[in-house]
């Protein structure tokens, strides 16, 4: 008995020996050929698929922003704070209007930028007097945490028709950069009276006509108390601001460019903000559904603005549409002016 298991083992160890012999004849086999093929394409000669580049840096970044992502919504840990040297800094950049601009839009796009974090709800610090007396601090603990090389940005559209608001930005920072986006200043009215009716819609409640609050029923001119109206004379309120902060601190995004071809408007933002390119068209795609561009951070996380955004207008007389655009012309070639730019308004 002990004869025929010394014999089965070794006819096991011969036949694993062949086995191992066999295979170790093949991989020689294998690398000869190996050293015999070239490379398709050399690596050192491969040329990235074009704008991978701008989007390595961003991906690189998926591990701190879901560190951030956390921390907003009050996961993170004291420890990864201290470990990540995270800072929750004052702003260096902020939107400050103009309501129904676009506001929204222009800092979700930047908020694409690896370089920027951005406040997520509107602070309104400067335009509002109980929380302006609550002091900087209270402000500083409003900012989002971010990493030292990071910008912060914040956007409060009342920011840029509040007259004590530029006085108390320059306290904080007279060297701040100023983010204003404006679009042509009848169709802004508009889209502002359409968001104030929505609202009072919903709470059941009427609302006048646009035409009605636009224009004034004794004198048939233009109403100028109408805040929808107002708020369009971008002149008046710039210069206010101009009292306090030179014109190159400031930078003017056309926000109706914004909305059909954002990739421009987004490259001269970086320019002013003295940031690297890093924004490309990977990052914009456009919803046709939606009918505006959605934003793409990376291959697994995409967004798209609230529905609220875009909401259809309701129809304006002619005649209205074209008193508005008259008495809006001065104002407008005057802007121009100021800023040293033009827009394509009637």
């Amino acid at each position: 008995m002990l004869f025929k298991q010394q014999v089965l083992l070794r006819q096991k160890l011969f036949v694993l020996g062949s086995l191992a012999i066999g295979s170790l004849l093949y991989l020689v086999a294998r690398v000869g050929t190996l050293d015999r093929l070239q490379p398709i394409c050399p690596i050192e000669n491969r040329v990235a698929p074009p704008g991978l580049a701008d989007q390595i840096s961003l991906r690189t970044l998926q591990y701190k922003r879901s560190l951030l992502h956390e921390l907003r919504k009050g996961n993170a840990t004291k420890e990864q704070i201290r470990l990540h040297n995270l800072v929750q800094q004052l702003p260096r950049a902020i939107i400050i209007g103009v309501r129904k601009g676009g506001t929204r839009a222009l800092l979700e796009m930047l908020n694409l930028h690896p370089a920027v974090v951005k406040a997520s709800q509107e602070i309104h610090f400067f335009d509002n007097d109980q929380n302006y007396a609550r002091g900087i601090d209270w402000y500083r603990g409003k900012m989002p945490f971010s990493f030292p090389h990071q910008i912060t940005i914040e956007k409060s559209p009342a920011y840029f028709i509040t007259e004590e608001v530029p006085e108390r930005i320059f306290k904080m920072n007279s060297s701040i950069k100023l983010l204003i986006i404006v679009r042509e200043p009848t169709t802004r009215a508009v889209s502002d009276y359409t968001q104030v009716l929505e609202g009072k819609e919903r709470k059941n409640k009427t609302y006048h006509k646009f035409e009605k609050l636009a224009i004034d029923t004794n004198t048939c001119e233009v109403n100028t108390k109408y805040k929808a109206v107002r708020t369009s004379i971008y002149t008046k309120h710039l210069e206010r601001w101009l009292k306090y902060f030179p014109v190159e601190q400031f930078h003017i995004v056309d926000g109706d460019r914004l909305i059909t071809d954002p990739l421009p408007e987004l490259q001269l933002v970086e320019r002013f903000l003295n940031l690297p390119s890093r924004i490309s068209q990977y990052n914009l795609y456009f919803n046709a559904t939606r009918g505006f561009y959605c934003l793409r951070f990376n291959i697994v996380f995409s967004k798209c603005l609230a529905g609220s955004k875009g909401r259809t207008h309701p129809e304006v007389d002619p005649a209205v549409v074209a008193k508005l655009r008259k008495f809006f012309h001065p104002f407008n070639q005057k802007f121009y002016q100021i800023i040293g730019r033009t827009f394509n308004w009637p």
